[in-house]
């Protein structure tokens, strides 16, 4: 299990995630179709070409779950509960197919759960970068995270 438990996270934490994830024409493609957005600015390369970008646009919502999910192995794997909510998603510039994502994520804040002594839910901040640097994506996410379970615990001597 690589994800962390609530207890080794910390305000200002950064991971630059290692996985990086070049976007192909198939996984816009797909993700439209499974997802009934029939928007020609993502699946018709005629039209796209006729408007300002001059190519089809990634569906941000494939972009935003790219970015989220390349940051699970290094943060939350097997350690979340369940994602409480996202907020302030911003695309301040396009993916497009061929372009390489990759990640970071700061911690923003954590605190102890009023209702669940065994969790605590930490606020992450993630951004996503093509491969010029651009920012083509943020998130605020919070997330609702085990605490490390007792049994696991190492005491160590004083």
């Amino acid at each position: 299990m690589a994800g962390l438990w609530f207890e080794e996270f910390h305000p200002g934490m950064v991971f630059d995630h290692a996985i990086t994830r070049t976007i192909t024409e198939s996984d816009n493609m797909m993700f439209c179709a499974m997802t009934f957005n029939s928007q020609p600015l993502h699946i018709d390369r005629h039209f796209a070409e006729g408007t300002e970008f001059g190519r089809p646009l990634v569906n941000s919502i494939f972009t935003l779950g790219v970015m989220i999910g390349i940051t699970v192995n290094e943060t939350t794997l097997g350690t979340t509960i369940a994602n409480l909510g996202m907020s302030d998603v911003r695309f301040p510039a396009p993916v497009f197919q061929g372009d390489t994502l990759r990640v970071r994520t700061t911690v923003k804040d954590c605190r102890d759960s009023g209702s669940r002594p065994e969790a605590g839910i930490v606020h992450f901040l993630h951004q996503a970068f093509n491969q010029d640097g651009v920012l083509v994506a943020t998130c605020d996410r919070a997330a609702f995270m085990r605490r490390k379970p007792s049994h696991l615990a190492v005491n160590l001597p004083d």
